[in-house]
């Protein structure tokens, strides 16, 4: 069985959404698919308000981000297909690609592609980490506020970015102890709002530590910890072990690249974006002109950004076939002055030198 779209979007994330709204909105005629049940990604378990920006969902929660997103796509059925439980397996040829869904594999033809597949988890070496009870940020959330369902009683988080810091806090409010965060850097990761909210409630962050081994036999009882040096080597006599039933890692996102090494895209090492990243350039657009990126996908940042890198790559894929459009135009404007805002100030130094490196990359990448 074979379909053909002009827009093919993968990912009903933040970023996914974000795309394939503004193009059907501008009158392409766009396919989503998403290998969830529900369209949202990561904003169906983000409880969280959201800073954003004045003219983009600041102080909303991700639950109703996803909720707005997804009656903006109820009212676009003329022009935007979605197919939920379904995977895009593979890249073949020019505009060619593979889903899978638990009916059927089916090949999809395309005139553009725009990939907002989001990121995956990164992991965290030490003795044990493979005992029942040691999770992923990302999969607590999923827990606690999909399901309903609490990891443990007594949590200890590794990583303050602001990952780490929301999720603790969430834990608490679902009534689990946090029996601390501890930090390898010298100093928090994350935003200090969010850092003192959880510390006013009695939880220590102990920057300058990391997690050496889990204990316990058929599951977590407890964790080995240990001061590191300013190279982040073990400092000896100063191992501490921590009481806990569950180990949360909150170490980092990397960007999912699959896809884009299929299409053939060039990638581009930017640690300062989360590690290996399709090169594209201010359109989104990669160095196949078939494809876009949008989201943590084309480096980590947050949902509100992705959301903003969606909606480029949404109109900038729509002109592309369609030809140029004001409309368009106006879109693509908009989201470059809040992107440009929300990556002010210090806060934003790290992505606008990973976007630096990215634009000094980009004239060459034919050569």
């Amino acid at each position: 069985m074979s379909r053909h779209t002009e827009i093919f979007v993968v990912g009903g994330g933040p970023a996914g959404l974000s795309a394939a709204v503004v193009a059907a909105q501008l009158g392409g005629k766009v396919l989503l698919v998403d290998d969830n049940p529900v369209l949202g990604g990561q904003l169906i378990k983000q409880t969280h308000r959201f800073f954003g920006s004045s003219a983009r969902d600041a102080g909303i929660r991700g639950i109703s981000i996803a909720d707005k997103l997804f009656e903006e796509v109820q009212g676009l059925k003329k022009n935007l297909h979605v197919l939920l439980n379904t995977s895009a397996v593979g890249f073949y040829g020019e505009g060619e690609a593979g889903i899978l869904s638990p009916e059927r594999y089916e090949k999809v033809t395309y005139d553009r592609v725009v990939v907002g597949t989001g990121a995956v988890e990164n992991s965290l070496a030490f003795e044990n980490n493979d005992l029942p009870g040691i999770y992923g940020a990302g999969a607590v959330q999923t827990l606690m506020n999909v399901h309903g369902i609490r990891p443990g009683q007594k949590i200890l988080m590794i990583g303050s970015g602001n990952i780490g810091l929301i999720v603790s806090y969430q834990l608490i409010q679902a009534g689990v102890e946090v029996v601390g965060v501890v930090e390898a850097m010298p100093t928090i990761g994350g935003y200090l709002v969010h850092a003192s909210k959880i510390r006013r409630l009695g939880v220590p962050i102990m920057t300058g530590h990391t997690i050496v081994s889990a204990l316990g036999e058929t599951g977590v009882t407890g964790a080995l910890l240990c001061r590191v040096d300013d190279k982040y080597a073990r400092i000896p006599n100063t191992d501490v072990e921590v009481a806990c039933d569950c180990i949360c890692l909150a170490v980092g996102l990397s960007p999912l690249i699959d896809l884009f090494q299929q299409a053939d895209c060039r990638m581009v090492y930017v640690p300062e974006l989360g590690g290996l990243v399709p090169l594209h350039d201010g359109n989104m657009r990669t160095t196949n002109p078939r494809v876009y990126v949008a989201g943590d996908a084309s480096g980590i940042e947050e949902a509100t950004t992705a959301i903003l890198g969606g909606r480029i790559a949404g109109a900038r894929a729509y002109e592309s076939v369609h030809g140029p459009s004001d409309a368009a135009k106006k879109i693509v404007d908009d989201a470059n002055a809040e992107l440009k805002s929300l990556r002010s100030g210090s806060t934003g130094d790290r992505i606008r030198w990973g976007r630096e490196r990215l634009s000094q990359e980009m004239p060459h990448a034919d050569q």
